[in-house]
């Protein structure tokens, strides 16, 4: 059975490691901050110090970082993944970054002879808990095929998608309606509840018609307690509603919408809610 090493022990990071231990891989872990490394251990996993270490011994490794940045300093850092990693070795990389940031990591991956997939999730930490991820594969079609059964312990789907950059480009746009949906929800709780409507009876006419979506039904109740325990935390999907803007300026295609949800979602993230879940937009709209 292959070896798998794992990257980045957040919300979602240490759920999927998880899961690949429970499915009884090898595994081997590395976290910036060590100690988050503590429950994988206990189930079974390894702990390297270093991503370094984690590239050098695994025959795959897997990786879910916050954002472009992130994921760039783990590669190329000292005692980063591009000085362990090597030929025939795989690198998966599970983290929402842009589509040049995924080619740049792919290109040095490569280079050091080993093999390149992006591979962003649609799915928050319930999911990722449960394995029913949605995985947005691109890059190498050889390595996609050889980690297919981890990536059936981590999702309920996936898809390979072709070039590196159509998973980042696929997460974004998914990210970007699912931000647009969440602020129109928060709009229209906000006018109802100014208006004298009970909430919960306005998620229950939304769910009964053609609005009905699993976001509504779990988001709803969490704007009506006006508390906000984070699956997706709020500076993430900034991040990403920033980068699918970036995105439309390279492509030349409006995205009106999407620029007012990334300023509510920039309100909610200055006013100290960024670690708070994405439901916290509402506390800037109501």
């Amino acid at each position: 059975m292959a070896k798998y090493g794992f990257l980045g022990m957040g919300i979602m990071g240490s759920a999927m490691a998880a899961n690949l231990v429970h499915a009884g891989h090898d595994v081997t872990v590395w976290n910036r901050t060590a100690a988050r490394c503590a429950p994988l251990v206990a189930l079974g996993a390894r702990q390297a110090d270093t991503p370094r270490e984690v590239a050098a011994t695994c025959d795959v490794t897997f990786a879910m970082l916050s954002d472009p940045a992130a994921a760039l300093a783990v590669l190329e850092g000292a005692d980063g993944v591009l000085g362990g990693i090597g030929q025939g070795r795989g690198y998966v990389d599970f983290s929402t970054v842009d589509d040049a940031t995924a080619n740049t990591i792919a290109s040095q991956i490569v280079a050091n002879g080993a093999r390149y997939l992006e591979a962003p999730v649609s799915g928050t930490k319930k999911p990722a808990e449960d394995g029913t991820l949605i995985i947005l594969a691109a890059g190498d079609r050889g390595l996609y095929d050889e980690v297919a059964p981890a990536l059936d312990k981590l999702g309920k789907k996936r898809l390979f998608l072709g070039e590196v950059g159509q998973g980042a480009r696929m997460k974004l746009v998914v990210n970007l309606i699912m931000g647009s949906m969440l602020t129109a929800l928060s709009e229209g709780l906000a006018l109802g509840l100014k208006g004298g409507l009970d909430g919960a009876e306005i998620l229950d006419v939304l769910d009964a018609g053609a609005m009905a979506c699993p976001m509504f039904r779990a988001k709803g109740p969490m704007l009506l307690s006006g508390a906000y325990p984070t699956s997706f935390p709020l500076k993430h999907m900034q991040k990403d509603l920033r980068l699918a803007l970036a995105l439309s300026e390279k492509l030349d295609q409006n995205l009106a919408l999407t620029a007012a949800s990334n300023e509510l979602f920039k309100r909610a993230r200055i006013a100290g809610n960024g670690d708070k879940d994405i439901g916290a937009v509402f506390s800037v709209i109501a």
